[in-house]
């Protein structure tokens, strides 16, 4: 195993357990807006503050028990639960934006899942995720095009709650003091749309990186809970750092196999 390959892994190890346990923290804060997700299921206000807390600290032992001992279980439940969770924003009347820009939910887990998938019938859900003896390289490729399709929709995502003027986003600009906060929206948004369609289409490795430090600086201007929020967002800067490590070896892979053909 490569140091690229290393890097890869805990990348996406860090990142998923990051969500997670930021998400969790709003489930212990009761973030009220989580009411409307809960409502989804016929829940009502009084029992969803009720049960806020309880998948808030489930939330953050999953994210904690990625980073103690990951196992196959919890990497395959994250998957579930971070896409369960991101598209219950649009069952509950929010823009379909919300759901893609929170594909780095998802998608960090799920390329754990293709890198270090389980190498026989005998392994167990429960065992711990050897790096070493269970990355496959010959997955890689697939890894890199689901990267790239993740990175993709998590910024489209973003560019189009611009496009649209998101009342939390108009908020942001507002506050950082731009005379037309509407205008400034729709310019990051087509920024945005620019930025991901050359990451569709192409990704090197200086864009990726100027837009991993764009995503961890503009997630920092949340106006409440910037501590939370930004570390929630920790799936899309893995997705993004992740691609970035993938890009040099999979081009090289490439390359040797057009050379040895």
């Amino acid at each position: 195993m490569l140091t690229n390959d290393k890097n890869i892994y805990y990348t996406l190890r860090i990142a998923a357990a990051m969500c997670f346990i930021g998400h969790g923290a709003f489930g212990i804060i009761t973030k009220e807006i989580w009411c409307n997700y809960f409502g989804v299921f016929g829940i009502g206000h009084a029992m969803a503050y009720k049960l806020m807390p309880w998948l808030g600290s489930f939330d953050i032992l999953c994210g904690l028990s990625l980073l103690l001992y990951p196992t196959w279980a919890i990497v395959g439940w994250l998957v579930i639960w971070g896409a369960i969770t991101a598209f219950l924003r649009p069952m509950s009347g929010e823009p379909f934006a919300e759901f893609i820009e929170r594909a780095g939910n998802f998608g960090a887990p799920l390329i754990l899942l293709i890198l270090y998938n389980r190498s026989g019938d005998n392994v167990s859900w429960f065992a711990k995720i050897d790096p070493v003896k269970e990355y496959n390289s010959d997955n890689l490729g697939m890894a890199v095009k689901c990267l790239k399709v993740i990175v993709f929709l998590l910024i489209i995502g973003h560019g189009w709650l611009n496009l649209i003027e998101k009342k939390g986003l108009i908020g942001q600009y507002s506050s950082l003091g731009f005379s037309n906060p509407a205008l400034t929206a729709q310019i990051v948004g087509i920024f945005e749309a620019l930025l991901a369609a050359s990451i569709l289409i192409k990704p090197i490795r200086p864009a990726v990186l100027a837009l991993l430090i764009w995503k961890m600086g503009t997630e920092l201007f949340y106006p409440h809970w910037e501590l939370f929020e930004w570390i929630e967002r920790g799936g899309s800067y893995g997705a993004i750092l992740a691609l970035w490590f993938a890009l040099p070896r999979f081009s090289l892979n490439l390359k040797n196999k057009l050379i040895t053909t």
